[in-house]
């Protein structure tokens, strides 16, 4: 058997970070297994749906570098085939015609209400005679679910869980206009498209009962399901607009890198052991659903933010310093030049690419004097600026400008004025980055070049 997942998210909006390990975890359990994974986009609410949604979640699947398998499957095309499944179930007797008026159904809820109860269609249309329809009211199909006995889904996280089919009702397949529901939809496309594995939310939990009893009306093999927990936040409630950034563009906006999320994302419900700092290829060999656990996990930021950081020393140069340039809106190459040669430096620090960003503004333009850093203006005022002074004659006589050779012209100036290496090395980082933190002095001096080095410490000597 080949196993064949599916991501399905409706176009509604952003693609949220609970979506993302959603389709992460489809992807690696189809890929563990050599299969299939197939991007479907359930678009049949025309009201809500939206070529922007659809268009940010294809660019979030591929930046989180989850490329699908085939042609991107909508829903929408398919409805014909939907209404014909029912229009069969029909014919078949294992559906029916329901003429409920809005008032009789509004009167089902009140009473389901009264009673302290989930509000279930009665049946009354079940086996009635269509011929007492009542005039001018369009049908709903409705499934003639069992009523007796028990649904039972052998979910591969949840375990065996069951319920009562009593306690479901029958529900509608088609409505009054003819257009068929999410439920008969979704349970003709995993069918259709040959969908073995079914790895979703268990807020979709309940819907599997439902689901399994219209496989089972159309003859059709049930998939297998798994329903992960959701994403809970810090504070344990689910997770929400109030617990930060939930869209996946908006956390390439603060500045993560994708190969840090899905690590993240992978590692949020599943486990594998202690590893926590885990490959893309050590989990396409390890993922299975046996590691999801039953309980929410908990977003924490600085995780992320940590593993972020360990993924930033990890990267490229090059990439890092372009993702930097980009979050500038810089495009002069010869500064780009510049923040990718100074950053081993950088990217030590940072933890985000916004943080590498601010960070390299150092490379691509001198501070503004006086500065407006206060401890930076406090080291470039007495001896300070006289350092600074003494330093940049040393350095102007040097005919070999790297980063050894600064500093040892930088520990002469020190010993010469009997002080430490930091007393000297502070002052010049102020004028050179109008900052009292930056990467080391003499890198940063040896990636701006002499003379852009120089005229930074004049400026600073010269506002004194």
């Amino acid at each position: 058997m080949t196993v064949v997942t599916r991501f399905a998210p409706s176009p509604t909006g952003f693609l949220h970070i609970g979506g993302a390990r959603t389709a992460l975890f489809n992807w690696l359990y189809a890929r563990r297994h050599g299969g299939l994974f197939l991007l479907r986009i359930e678009d049949t609410d025309k009201a809500r749906s939206t070529d922007a949604a659809k268009a940010a979640i294809l660019d979030g699947m591929a930046w989180l570098a989850l490329d699908h398998d085939g042609e991107v499957h909508y829903q929408s095309d398919f409805a014909e085939r939907h209404a014909a499944v029912a229009h069969a179930l029909l014919e078949e007797g294992k559906a029916y015609h329901c003429y409920c008026t809005p008032e009789e159904l509004q009167e089902m809820r009140e009473r389901a209400k009264a009673e302290g109860r989930p509000m279930r269609y009665d049946g009354r249309w079940r086996d009635r005679d269509p011929s007492d329809a009542p005039a001018g009211v369009k049908p709903v199909v409705r499934l003639k679910a069992p009523q007796v006995g028990e649904s039972v889904i052998e979910d591969r996280v949840q375990g065996r869980v069951t319920v009562a089919n009593a306690q479901l009702d029958d529900m509608i397949l088609l409505r009054s206009d003819g257009t068929p529901t999410y439920m008969l939809s979704v349970v003709v496309d995993d069918h259709d498209m040959g969908v073995t594995h079914v790895i979703r939310g268990d807020d979709h939990l309940n819907n599997a009962f439902r689901q399994h009893q219209l496989y089972a009306a159309c003859g059709w093999d049930t998939p297998a399901f798994a329903h992960i927990p959701l994403i809970h936040g810090p504070d344990g409630a689910k997770l929400s607009k109030r617990h930060g950034a939930l869209g996946v563009e908006a956390y390439r906006e603060i500045g993560y890198l994708p190969e840090a999320v899905c690590n993240y994302l992978l590692r949020l419900g599943w486990s594998h052991g202690d590893d926590e700092i885990i490959s893309r290829d050590q989990a396409v060999a390890w993922f299975d659903l046996a590691g999801v656990g039953k309980s929410p996990s908990r977003f924490d930021f600085a995780k992320l933010e940590n593993l972020n950081g360990h993924y930033m020393r990890q990267a490229d140069d090059a990439r890092l310093a372009q993702l930097a340039a980009d979050a500038m809106g810089l495009e002069d190459a010869q500064a780009i030049d510049r923040i990718q040669r100074g950053m081993s430096g950088l990217k030590e620090r940072a933890k985000t690419v916004k943080d590498l960003a601010d960070s390299a503004g150092i490379y691509v333009s001198g501070p503004t004097f006086p500065l407006e850093n206060a401890k930076a203006a406090k080291l470039l005022s007495g001896d300070g600026l006289a350092l600074v002074d003494k330093a940049a004659a040393a350095l102007g006589a040097l005919t070999d400008w790297t980063a050894p050779e600064i500093e040892s012209a930088i520990r002469a100036v020190a010993e010469q004025a009997g002080l430490g290496l930091g007393k000297v090395a502070q002052p010049l980082r102020a004028a050179l980055s109008g900052s009292t933190v930056s990467p080391s002095v003499f890198e940063v001096m040896a990636v701006l070049g002499k003379d852009d080095a120089l005229k930074r410490l004049k400026a600073a000597v010269d506002q004194g």
